[in-house]
C-alpha cells in the first residue's frame, strides 16, 4: 500500500480552499468522537464565502453540479484545516452522504457527487481516499445549493 502524504498531495494539486464556514443554525460543524470525524453537511462555499446555487437540471448542468460537488469537497477541506489541523490528520474516508438539489427527472447523482470523491481519492490516495457512500436526489436543499454533503473520516 502507498503511503499518502495528503498535504504534499493537496500543494500538488494547486488548489485553494475557501474560507471555512460558520454554522448556520443549531449545529457543529464538525465532531470528534473516539478516533472518528464526523463533518455536517456542507455546500458550495465559494473563495470570496459566496455559495454555488441553482437546481442541477435546471439552472446547472450535470457538469455544473459534479463541479459543484468538487467545491463541497474543497469546503469541507477547509474545514478540516481550520478545526483540526493538518489534512495528514486524517487517516482515510470513511463515508460520504451526497445530496443533490435537482428537478425529478434527473437521475445522475453519483456522477454528480464524484466530484467530491475525485478529490478526496485525489487527496488520500484510492486507498484511504475512496470510502463507501451514498448519493441521492433531494427536491431543494437550503439557500437552493445544487450540493450538500456530509462525511464521516477516520483520524491518525
Amino acid at each position: 500500500m502507498k503511503i499518502y502524504n495528503a498535504e504534499e498531495q493537496f500543494e500538488r494539486l494547486d488548489l485553494s480552499l475557501p474560507p471555512a464556514p460558520s454554522p448556520k443554525g443549531v449545529y457543529k460543524p464538525y465532531l470528534i468522537e473516539g478516533k472518528y470525524l464526523y463533518l455536517s453537511g456542507h455546500g458550495p462555499v465559494q473563495n470570496d464565502r459566496s455559495l454555488i446555487i441553482g437546481r442541477i437540471g435546471r439552472e446547472l448542468d450535470i457538469e455544473q453540479g459534479k463541479l459543484a460537488a468538487r467545491q463541497v469537497g474543497l469546503t469541507m477541506l477547509s474545514t478540516i484545516r481550520t478545526h483540526v489541523g493538518e489534512l495528514n490528520k486524517i487517516k482515510r474516508v470513511i463515508k460520504v452522504f451526497g445530496m443533490v438539489n435537482c428537478t425529478p427527472e434527473f437521475e445522475r447523482h453519483p456522477y454528480v457527487i464524484n466530484g467530491c470523491s475525485e478529490l478526496f481519492a485525489a487527496v488520500w490516495g484510492e486507498e484511504n481516499g475512496i470510502g463507501v457512500r451514498s448519493a441521492v436526489g433531494f427536491g431543494s436543499l437550503p439557500d437552493n445549493i445544487p450540493v450538500e454533503i456530509e462525511a464521516i473520516f477516520e483520524l491518525q
